[in-house]
């Protein structure tokens, strides 16, 4: 048996020194583990173990066969079905308020009263210049008759001296033929018969002419007389807009004019809202847009009772991930409602199936509907797989494929896990 020497020492330091044989047979050995150590490290870097997550951080659910209810639940506002809005006509400063915000109002009734001098300059103009030209009638009237008066003097003047003049060629012509006058005398009678007759003619034709244009003159004038009392009117109607008035029966909303304010014209100040009819307007998800059309039907709770209601109309536009859709009732609606309350609109999009379901959560969103983190049979590990969701209701997502009935899925947000593809489920 070999004997090891003892080490020599120099100072410090120790020099060990080992047979030949030996010393060959523990670096081989050394070098071996070495090399099963460094490999071991390596296929253990190498296995996919995946991102460690704590059970209490994710929701983890079975997939189960169940009745999907193809059915949504929205927040909807209450809005009054018929609206009209008030603006001013006219401009000018509010010298009274008759009404308030909220106050039920009836159709006619004083709400304010505005100032506008301009306004009532014009007035005073129109008056004036509609006076001035209905004199200016009076006076053409006036001068037409005294015409007309005269032509008819002139007219029966006229008939008188023919009718003389007839009966003194009748004399003559007996006269001329039992021969008492010349022939002479009874040609200077009938000529002056013909002259009477064409006087008269004349005059005639003459009074017609100008009664037709004294007749065109008057028309000319009481249509300009017209316009001038329409303008009137108008002038009148602006001064009247000063003082406003209800359009209709309704609740006074948004109403706050303040005594010397000033107000332009068109400028909203109000509106008149239906106080016995709602619709409801709701904010509904973009994913349903496609199936959430007109003619679908609803539903709303309240106070025991059950309301329909149907989708009226559907405003496409979406803004920051929703749309709007306003929904009518079809029959009676609540006893107590009020504009802008809330209520929770149970919105049918389909109708029931049995499919597999999960229950509704972020993970349907953020895989996109296209995969999901499938938890492993022992519960340790959950990793990515391919899946298929289908419809979606506040509570359910129907499984189209990728998974069978008893398995169980992460069903809670997928934002922290990144890229990966492995999930390690640790307590």
């Amino acid at each position: 048996m070999d004997q090891i020497p003892p080490p020599a020492v120099t100072g410090a330091a120790m020099d060990v020194t080992l047979p030949p044989r030996r010393g060959r047979r523990a670096a081989h050995f050394a070098l071996t583990f070495a090399a099963i150590g460094a490999a071991g490290a390596l296929l253990w870097q190498m296995l996919p173990r995946g991102l460690d997550v704590e059970l209490r951080d994710v929701r983890i659910a079975k997939v189960e066969a169940g009745v999907f209810r193809d059915e949504i639940v929205v927040r909807a506002l209450a809005e009054p079905l018929n609206s009209i809005m008030l603006d001013s006509v006219e401009s000018g400063r509010v010298e009274e308020v008759f009404a308030r915000d909220g106050q039920m109002v009836k159709k006619g009734d004083l709400l304010f009263r505005l100032s506008n001098p301009q306004r009532n300059l014009e007035l005073l103009a129109r008056q004036a210049e509609h006076a001035q030209q209905i004199s200016n009638l009076a006076n053409l009237q006036v001068a037409q008759e005294a015409v007309r008066t005269d032509h008819q003097r002139r007219l029966s003047d006229l008939a008188f001296a023919l009718d003389q003049s007839e009966k003194q060629h009748a004399r003559n012509a007996r006269l001329a033929q039992d021969g008492f006058i010349s022939t002479v005398a009874l040609e200077e009678s009938q000529d002056k018969l013909a002259q009477a007759r064409r006087a008269l003619d004349e005059e005639r034709r003459g009074t017609r002419l100008e009664q037709g244009v004294r007749r065109r003159a008057q028309d000319q004038m009481d249509q300009a007389i017209r316009g001038l009392a329409s303008g009137l009117e108008l002038v009148a109607a602006t001064v009247d807009a000063l003082a406003v008035r209800a359009p209709s029966d309704g609740v006074l909303t948004d109403f706050r004019l303040l005594v010397g304010q000033a107000v332009r014209q068109d400028q909203a100040i109000g509106r008149i809202d239906d106080p016995n009819r709602f619709k409801l307007s709701a904010q509904v998800d973009e994913f349903y847009l496609s199936r959430v059309t007109p003619g679908r039907e609803g539903r709303i709770a309240q106070d025991g009772k059950t309301y329909p209601l149907r989708v009226g109309t559907v405003y496409p536009q979406i803004k920051e991930g929703r749309f709007t859709a306003e929904l009518v009732f079809l029959d009676a609606q609540p006893d107590v409602i009020s504009p802008g309350q809330g209520m929770d609109v149970r919105l049918t999009l389909g109708h029931s199936t049995r499919a597999l379901l999960l229950p509704n959560g972020a993970f349907a969103n953020d895989g996109g509907g296209a995969w999901a983190f499938v938890v492993a049979s022992d519960g340790s590990h959950a990793a990515r797989r391919e899946v298929k969701l289908g419809r979606r209701s506040p509570t359910q997502v129907e499984v189209l494929s990728g998974l069978a009935a008893g398995e169980q899925v992460i069903v809670s947000g997928y934002t922290g896990f990144g890229k990966a593809e492995r999930l390690r489920l640790t307590d």
